[in-house]
């Protein structure tokens, strides 16, 4: 189902979201699929998006959802940075879309994670994936891009 995506100024964005139980699986695959359906609609309507996190949509789970090649879910994930090396370049985000923000991420990392079937798995992610992934793994901490902003003028308008 098609969710509304929470927007800049909305308290709840800020809250750090819990671990999914194996007993909460079914519920995380309804998550996963509420993400799908509003990423997609999303892509349609603004023409961008690669990813979404859980308390995006309200869902205050640490779910990740990302559809580039392939639809992939990662649940309980955890970030490590490979390497010192960072990056600095221009984010935006579904949650104030038409705002970039510009901000230093790590320019490699690795997520350990849960798949739908409950295994465990690892993926190593490099350049624009590794800060995707570190942007929506901050929204599961309530933190958000705005925050990670390198000064007061790293902000700017694009037209949607």
């Amino acid at each position: 189902m098609i969710k509304d995506i929470l927007l800049l100024g909305n308290e709840k964005l800020y809250k750090p979201s819990s671990e999914v139980r194996i007993s909460e699986l079914e519920e995380a695959k309804r998550i996963v699929e509420d993400l799908h359906d509003t990423l997609t609609a999303f892509r349609e309507k603004k023409g961008f998006g690669r990813a979404i996190a859980a308390p995006q949509i309200s869902a205050f789970k640490r779910i990740i959802y990302m559809n580039i090649d392939k639809p992939m879910a990662f649940i309980n994930p955890r970030l490590e940075s490979v390497g010192d090396e960072v990056i600095e370049l221009w984010d935006d985000c579904m949650s104030f879309p038409g705002l970039m923000v510009k901000v230093k991420r790590y320019k490699k990392c690795k997520l350990y994670y849960k798949d739908l079937s409950w295994q465990d798995c690892q993926l190593e992610f490099d350049g624009d994936l590794s800060e995707l992934i570190q942007h929506e793994y901050d929204h599961l901490d309530g933190i958000l891009a705005v925050q990670r902003a390198l000064d007061n003028k790293s902000f700017k308008m694009v037209r949607e």
